[in-house]
């Protein structure tokens, strides 16, 4: 079995969206800049994380970063032509998924995770959503956190780790990789 990531980028001050997050901005207003280095870098270092998540063989997010990115990920799912398994928790399935998608509704976190281990195989599980992320956590499925700080500052939107609770998880920091868009920060989950 591979690794459970979670892999995110974050305005400096905290947040994985801005504020005023809708269907037609999924990311808030003027969110889409937390990407900007994914999307729009010519450094080398920034192309390696892209890079790597062709190793995913599932991911998992939850119903909300579902109804807000569907418009965007298609039939396809979050990491395009790769098709790969997306389980998406909820408590119920929309009436409008995609003929031929990737997507597999569960209802339980645990659930996301058993099902994503049988669908990826030896590759790795990325995770989508900060609420997802930190049931997950909670739980300790996730073996790596990836934070990709960009340097804004939003104000208000979702915060990466607003509702975690009292639990302590520990992190070790692995590597830290600076560049002109953006720091990546990438932590084991001390387990």
């Amino acid at each position: 079995m591979g690794k459970v990531t979670y892999d995110v980028s974050m305005s400096l001050d905290g947040f994985v969206t801005a504020a005023n997050v809708r269907p037609e901005a999924g990311l808030g207003d003027g969110g889409e800049r937390l990407h900007e280095w994914a999307f729009n870098s010519a450094d080398p270092r920034n192309r390696s994380f892209i890079e790597e998540a062709g190793n995913t063989g599932a991911v998992i997010t939850g119903r909300t970063t579902y109804d807000l990115s569907i418009p965007y990920w298609g039939a396809d799912g979050p990491v395009g032509s790769a098709r790969v398994p997306t389980i998406i928790v909820s408590h119920s399935v929309p009436q409008d998924v995609p003929a031929n998608s990737v997507y597999i509704f569960v209802d339980n976190i645990k659930a996301a995770y058993e099902q994503a281990q049988k669908a990826a195989g030896d590759k790795n599980i990325g995770v989508a959503g900060a609420n997802v992320a930190q049931q997950l956590i909670a739980h300790g499925f996730v073996d790596e956190v990836l934070v990709h700080v960009v340097p804004v500052l939003f104000g208000d939107g979702v915060r990466l780790f607003e509702h975690k609770g009292s639990q302590h998880t520990s992190l070790e920091l692995m590597k830290v990789t600076e560049t002109k868009e953006v720091i990546h920060l990438h932590y084991r989950v001390v387990k």
